[in-house]
């Protein structure tokens, strides 16, 4: 297998239905994923795209063909399906799902029987089963079956409630906004909410493939009819997911958007409270808010690179039990240490609860960070000496190079400077306590790339 060629990338298989993943692409996958495995039970479910149960079809013709058992549990939210490969005490699992990718996409994740996504050295020992065509064809008689497996959104919910005070929380009665694009998180956290005393008011909650209300991604410039909503009615907090439900952007009771990084340090900084020095693990990417809150609260930082699958394996490795990213990602490990749109709501409202604060006065008690973000177009060949290079002239900065390039500078700033994984890009994000030394960063450093794109 040549090392340049890649299945997997950031986060599982992506690509566009039907073009990049096809119904015979999946049923190769479906094959390597079952050689890697080796005659086990695995658990397979989807989220709400059109592509989804082709491709589950597809896929279940190749584990069965490795004879492994596979229990179709059907759409659910991503971390609804990791819960159970966990409490059914499955083998591993695959879900598909592209998830915050436009409709036109779909993708493939491949569970550990810990319901954590599997290593980049385990996708490695796939990829080189599918790349090399190698496959453990059992015979005719000892070919996997095909089960179903029922109620596992109802098990979620159930095992939700156990991690936070439920008659705390039903006391308040709170009125909550839920914006599911038109997706899985419908399928769990509206009656989540509900069991917890909620009034939920749904919007885009029909089960579409399509993503008619909305691109599953949830950002500020697609999530305005939630901010809307929420003022509207006077609710006390909006929710929006991605398109598998794992993670959650939140809105407060005056409609202001906050991404993931200030609704993550709220939960961080009670954690912190009742769990004194723990260690948390997050993204190079993440604010300096998050740092500022670990060290306040006594607790150790673990720095990774950009992606889920790194954040839940750095945590199982180091038995972190808080772990999160900007993009709304929390991963909560004493429930599952994986990203969950709805565990994270739940803590929120739980620390509503308990503090009888609202959602913009426990942002308020933040230190607070302006951020900007930008971008440049960096062809794949020339990143890793636009790398080198950018490198040469910060190296006697404070800097960490984890992930790309971060700067840390002396007035509470920083700039993180990364190439794309996805994209010919570099990205640039900057913060600092006002918006104009933010937008300053941006510029100053957008421009210093583009001089040094010259002479490569």
């Amino acid at each position: 297998m040549s090392t340049t060629t890649k299945l997997f990338g950031t986060n599982g298989v992506r690509g566009l239905a039907n073009v990049e993943l096809t119904p015979d692409k999946a049923i190769k996958i479906g094959l390597a994923i079952g050689t890697f495995f080796g005659k086990k039970n695995l658990l397979l479910g989807h989220d709400a795209r059109t592509s989804g149960p082709m491709l589950a079809m597809a896929i279940t013709s190749g584990l069965t063909a490795t004879g492994c058992n596979v229990y179709f549990a059907g759409m659910a939210p991503t971390p609804s399906l990791q819960f159970a490969v966990k409490n059914h005490k499955m083998d591993g699992g695959i879900i598909i799902t592209a998830s915050h990718n436009p409709a036109e996409y779909n993708g493939i994740k491949v569970i550990w029987s810990d319901g954590i996504e599997i290593s980049h050295e385990q996708e490695e020992e796939i990829e080189k089963n599918y790349f090399d065509n190698k496959t453990n064809f059992v015979s005719w008689d000892k070919l996997g079956e095909k089960k179903e497996l029922r109620g596992i959104n109802e098990e979620y919910i159930t095992a939700i409630k156990t991690h936070v005070d439920v008659e705390e929380i039903v006391k308040k009665h709170f009125h909550a906004v839920i914006d599911t694009a038109n997706s899985v998180g419908g399928l769990a956290t509206p009656y989540l909410m509900r069991e917890l005393g909620c009034k939920v008011t749904s919007i885009n909650a029909n089960i579409d493939g399509t993503f008619p209300g909305r691109e599953p991604e949830p950002r500020p410039e697609s999530i305005g009819a939630l901010a809307v909503t929420v003022k509207a009615i006077g609710a006390d907090i909006g929710i929006a997911f991605d398109g598998d439900a794992d993670r959650s952007i939140f809105v407060d009771e005056n409609g202001e958007i906050y991404m993931g990084d200030k609704t993550f340090a709220i939960i961080l900084k009670q954690f912190l409270i009742k769990n004194n020095g723990a260690t948390i693990v997050t993204p190079v990417s993440s604010s300096t808010l998050i740092k500022d809150i670990t060290d306040m609260y006594n607790g150790k930082s673990e720095w990774t690179k950009v992606g889920s699958v790194t954040v839940s394996q750095k945590m199982k490795e180091i038995n972190s039990k808080i772990g999160g990213e900007e993009n709304g990602g929390v991963f909560y490990g004493p429930h599952q240490s994986v990203r969950d749109g709805a565990m994270t709501t739940a803590l929120l409202l739980e620390i509503m609860a308990k503090t009888g604060k609202k959602l913009s006065e426990l942002v308020a008690e933040q230190p607070q960070y302006f951020i900007e973000k930008s971008k440049i177009e960096c062809s794949d060949e020339k990143k890793n000496l636009l790398q080198t290079k950018i490198y040469e002239q910060v190296k006697k900065e404070n800097i960490s190079i984890i992930d790309g390039i971060k700067i840390w500078f002396n007035d509470k700033s920083a700039i993180l400077i990364r190439a794309s994984g996805t994209e010919p890009v570099y990205r640039l994000y900057a913060e600092a306590k006002n918006k104009e030394r933010a937008k300053k960063l941006v510029e100053e450093y957008s421009s210093k790339l583009e001089k040094l794109l010259q002479t490569i």
